[in-house]
């Protein structure tokens, strides 16, 4: 059976439209009744549309006679850490502000499976025997907190570090990690009001944060997206260094023997973890599918390009605040510029287009797979359907800038024609 309201990382939606209170406090129903009437910890973002849903979403659990415990704003991979017998974000990640949706987790902090998913959606419209009940806890911010520098913290007096919270579920955390291991910082994107998330800060805009560093002469700077999953990072002087290079300096640094990294990886990363005889896992885009490969194969490291980072010792999932915190360790000794360079760079070029639907021709699929063959891994193309918007994304890559721009544009005057 084929998911109706899941996505590639949850339900999202724009509140009002395709995502209403009715249809959170359903899923708040389905999830209780799925986990057999359980204990669900809430966290939220820090979106205004997050009181009502949560609300609605608790009402849900209380009608299926499940125990909603509502955590307040809390990034997600916190509620990964702290889930009972499941964990539920209202969060809509790096979505700007008009949108939210639910994300969850089982019992043991891991992102749902396909036909998990599928099985909450048939308890939908299921009869609530009510009997639940709610409670709000306030200390899950510091249990975190606790969790995350002591694991995955180290001394960074030596550091000046710019901070971007994007005005979402760090605000306050964040800032208050680093300034605890002894950094210097300058934050920035930490007055949230509801409707600023993601809002010209953060990983989806690295505008601030790069005149931040520049200006205020930092070793380097941290973005992190609304609801804490990802992280990018900018080095001294304001260039971009993100997920791909973040896994390769990792990689070297914590001396793993395999990662899982997604099909939007650039082929730079692959040659470097070639050169060092590091086995890479591919999976297709999600940080959940990275997740799987990497329990399924023993790994502990993984990540994507868009900046989720996943490292599994002492942790159940992608983290934004521990990622950052493992970087700042990697580049003791160097600059993030340095280290970043370490591993080469083919030219990407992305597009998006409209779509209708969730699939796209089978043409559209032969004719890429056509031409991929015939590039034989001197350069590539990737066209997939968003999981989160409605769109067709499209990535060429090659060892020009040009080359990838030309690569690029036919492939979309190739799609625009298949889809009418």
């Amino acid at each position: 059976m084929a998911r109706r309201y899941f996505g590639t990382d949850g339900v999202r939606g724009v509140v009002g439209e395709s995502l209403t209170p009715k249809l959170v406090e359903q899923l708040g129903k389905a999830v209780a009744l799925w986990s057999g009437r359980g204990r669900v910890f809430v966290g939220r973002d820090t979106r205004a549309s997050g009181f009502a849903l949560e609300d609605a979403f608790a009402r849900g659990v209380v009608s299926a006679g499940g125990n909603a415990v509502l955590a307040g704003v809390l990034p997600t991979p916190a509620v990964a850490l702290l889930a009972l017998d499941v964990g539920a974000v209202i969060s809509a990640s790096h979505n700007p502000p008009e949108y939210n949706g639910v994300k969850l987790f089982d019992r043991d902090g891991r992102k749902l499976t396909d036909e998990q998913e599928e099985e909450i959606e048939a308890l939908l419209e299921a009869e609530a025997p009510g009997g639940g009940e709610i409670d709000r806890v306030g200390v899950a911010p510091d249990s975190y907190l606790e969790h995350i520098t002591e694991r995955f913290g180290s001394d960074l007096s030596h550091l000046k570090v710019g901070v971007d919270c994007a005005n979402g579920a760090y605000s306050d955390i964040a800032p208050q990690a680093f300034r605890s291991l002894g950094a210097t910082v300058m934050a920035i994107g930490v007055e949230p009001d509801g409707t600023n998330i993601n809002t010209g800060y953060g990983a989806t805009d690295l505008r601030a944060l790069q005149e931040t560093v520049r200006t205020n002469d930092l070793d380097l700077g941290i973005a992190f997206d609304g609801d804490g999953d990802r992280m990018l990072a900018v080095d001294a002087h304001g260039a971009v260094v993100d997920g791909d290079q973040i896994v390769a300096i990792l990689a070297l640094h914590l001396g793993v023997d395999r990662v899982a990294v997604t099909v939007m990886s650039n082929l730079g990363l692959h040659k470097l973890f070639d050169e060092h005889g590091i086995d890479v896992v591919t999976t297709p885009v999600g940080d959940r599918y990275v997740l799987d490969a990497l329990r399924r194969t023993g790994g502990l490291l993984g990540g994507e390009q868009s900046g989720h980072i996943i490292y599994l010792r002492d942790h159940v999932t992608g983290d934004g605040l521990a990622s950052a915190l493992l970087l700042c360790d990697a580049i003791r000794g160097t600059t993030l510029e340095e280290a970043a360079a370490q591993m080469p760079r083919f030219p990407q070029v992305k597009d998006n287009l409209p779509l209708s639907g969730r699939t796209l021709p089978a043409s559209v699929d032969e004719a890429i797979a056509r031409l991929n063959v015939e590039l034989n891994g001197t350069a590539r193309v990737l066209v997939r359907p968003s999981g989160t918007e409605p769109l067709v994304r499209i990535l060429a890559e090659a060892p020009t800038e040009a080359e990838a721009r030309e690569l690029c544009g036919s492939i979309a005057a190739l799609v625009r024609r298949e889809l009418g």
